[in-house]
């Protein structure tokens, strides 16, 4: 974690500051809410978007108070989507904690979820930010129909190539695409200046996506693959690039044994181990690399400024991280 703290230094005043105002935009009167909002913030992740948000402001010597409001607008609405993604997904944890649904149950986690969606969108329209609601709306729709796509194609477990790229573009880079958009907005800039960091995001985002598909196939403490994407039956990059190299028989072998077998052990090994040496790692690895270097390629032709190194380093922590 040293070199995400590295990274934040440049905005960690603005991060600070950040907080205060996203735990002011949770607030309700309601004292079970105030309880279950307050859960959420105590465990949330490594504040990748807000940064990103700040980052991107920055690189054009803008962050001023519409950039809190649209690094707040992303948080509420992307942790609305978490919450409503473990009742999706029947998950009960959430980065080791447990989830909203596992503690107040789904009825509970939905309205928490309709909450934060509604703070989000009143923070928007109260503050007559229609552009970056038009931003983070768009990107949610793009997450919802991905997800949706996801689902449709994990029922038969013949994702393409291409679909898979469209899936992840939707679902994750959209997001990310918006973050930085949302920055750019906050600051003032024009609409071409804007879509270049629109840009700049939705490759981070997929690269992002795809490191995470690697992980997937990472060891846990033991020795063994994580394999959690494996047990829900989702087509990961390796997964459908091994499939690609492989035999018909092969290849029947193993989408019989995700189908019906996902959840043991000796799948998760099976699946991994042909994985591996059908070279799907590998080649995820390059297609990662590749979406990186166009991230950073558009980045490099902004003027120098401690916020564009900062955002430089953060392309690589995304790339080059353990979890």
């Amino acid at each position: 974690m040293a070199l995400l703290d590295e990274i934040k230094t440049v905005i960690s005043k603005e991060l600070d500051e950040f907080e205060v105002h996203f735990r002011q935009s949770t607030k309700s009167s309601v004292p079970l809410l105030d309880k279950i909002t307050y859960y959420l913030i105590k465990r949330r992740g490594k504040q990748l978007r807000p940064m990103l948000v700040f980052l991107s402001a920055g690189i054009h010597g803008k962050i001023n108070e519409s950039t809190y409001r649209a690094a707040s607008l992303i948080e509420l609405l992307h942790t609305a989507t978490l919450v409503h993604d473990d009742v999706v997904d029947d998950a009960y944890r959430r980065r080791g904690f447990f989830s909203i649904n596992a503690l107040w149950k789904n009825k509970i986690a939905v309205l928490v979820g309709d909450y934060l969606l509604s703070r989000g969108l009143l923070l928007a329209i109260n503050n007559k930010d229609f552009s970056l609601l038009e931003q983070v709306s768009t990107a949610v729709k793009k997450m919802s129909e991905g997800e949706l796509l996801q689902i449709e194609k994990t029922r038969k477990l013949d994702i393409s190539e291409e679909e898979y790229f469209e899936i992840i573009r939707c679902k994750t880079a959209s997001l990310v695409a918006a973050c930085c958009a949302c920055g750019a907005i906050s600051a003032g800039l024009s609409a071409d200046k804007v879509d270049t960091m629109w840009n700049i995001g939705e490759k981070l985002g997929i690269a992002f996506q795809i490191k995470d598909d690697m992980l997937d196939y990472s060891a846990d403490d033991i020795g063994k693959p994580t394999g959690a994407d494996i047990k829900e039956k989702k087509m990961s990059l390796p997964l459908i690039y091994a499939l690609q190299q492989a035999s018909y028989v092969e290849k029947k072998q193993i989408i019989y044994a995700i189908k019906n077998h996902s959840k043991k052990t000796e799948t998760i090994d099976k699946v991994f181990n042909f994985v591996k040496a059908k070279g799907g790692l590998e080649y995820a690895n390059k297609k990662m690399v590749e979406y990186r270097e166009s991230s950073r390629a558009i980045l490099k032709e902004l003027p120098d400024s401690e916020y564009k190194r900062s955002f430089e380093s953060l392309i690589n922590f995304v790339t080059e991280r353990k979890n």
